[in-house]
């Protein structure tokens, strides 16, 4: 996203001492086992984007949304002056693939993350927290089926399909119904 250095950090409260601590801290030796209060992509502001970046938005087909962290992974790219603002206006299809099924993050501690941003831990909520300016598309994992009436009522078309990642042929079908919603949204 930028070649300008971006640090993830994440507010929390230690020893009743408030503090920022590098995003790696709190996974990694914390094990995010005390409460988020707030995220923040440091430097983020003052990046600009890597050479080419705003160049293959521009020219992309589509974009596609990985089931990825939606605060620490996507957050942080979207943070990056520009970049949001490209995807918004690339006039091709976006479609995102939710990171949460059931209500639970698939992996990591993206439920803790978003907490920290206000957003619960559902699919819908995620789409909402993108957004229709930003999402076209939104797929959720089949057991999330009941919340696409909810998530279409935010101009984001959504489609229930599985969304488990359990092979090679399961990652693969993922891919072809994140690009059929695309061409679906194209096509409207």
């Amino acid at each position: 996203m930028t070649d300008d250095r971006v640090e993830t950090h994440v507010a929390v409260e230690i020893d009743g001492e408030r503090k920022a601590i590098h995003f790696q801290e709190y996974w990694v030796r914390l094990r995010a086992s005390v409460t988020a209060e707030a995220v923040v992509p440091v430097g983020a502001e003052q990046a600009k984007p890597a050479p080419g970046v705003l160049e293959a938005i521009a020219e992309a087909d589509v974009i596609l949304f990985p089931p990825s962290n939606p605060v620490v992974s996507i957050g942080t790219i979207l943070a990056v002056p520009g970049i949001r603002e490209a995807i918004a206006e690339a006039g091709v299809p976006v479609v995102g693939l939710s990171p949460i099924v059931g209500d639970a993050p698939v992996r990591g501690m993206a439920d803790k993350v978003l907490a920290a941003v206000g957003v619960e831990s559902t699919a819908a909520a995620v789409a909402e927290h993108y957004g229709s300016g930003l999402l076209d598309g939104w797929l959720v994992d089949t057991v999330d089926a009941g919340v696409v009436e909810r998530v279409e009522a935010d101009g984001i078309r959504c489609r229930a399909v599985p969304l488990m990642m359990t092979d090679v042929d399961a990652a693969a079908q993922m891919a072809r119904e994140a690009l059929a919603l695309a061409e679906e949204v194209r096509g409207a």
